[in-house]
């Protein structure tokens, strides 16, 4: 069994990675291709879903955050989806956890982005 997994898979509106088990040095390389896989063009919205992430060391937060400027870059966006104990204590602990946008779940990011695209 692999220590770190990522699942891609499109839903309205968003692309949404799923990892699953052990981000660090020697898994990392799975996240940083499916965030380059990920299509910014015309302002794409990416949800990364940690809920299932077991740990992550700060070469996994490199690629978040590398992952994050290169959205913006494109008008697009990464976020953050079921940030959970540990993980969310080193994005804590960091203060990386102001840089992004964090989301409950992904249905809840959704739901945010159909409220934000409304009429005012």
């Amino acid at each position: 069994m692999a220590r770190f997994a990522v699942e891609a898979r499109s839903v309205p509106g968003a692309t949404v990675l799923a990892l699953a088990g052990e981000l660090d040095h020697d898994t990392v390389e799975p996240l940083r291709q499916a965030i380059d896989a990920a299509a910014w063009h015309g302002g794409g919205r990416l949800l990364v879903d940690l809920s299932r992430l077991d740990f992550c060391d700060s070469t996994g937060l490199n690629v978040l955050l590398h992952g994050r400027l290169a959205a913006g870059e494109s008008d697009g966006s990464l976020e953050l989806v079921g940030l959970h104990p540990p993980v969310e204590r080193m994005f804590r602990v960091t203060g990386a956890d102001r840089l992004f946008q964090v989301h409950a779940d992904v249905e809840a990011a959704l739901s945010t982005a159909r409220r934000n695209s409304g009429p005012p």
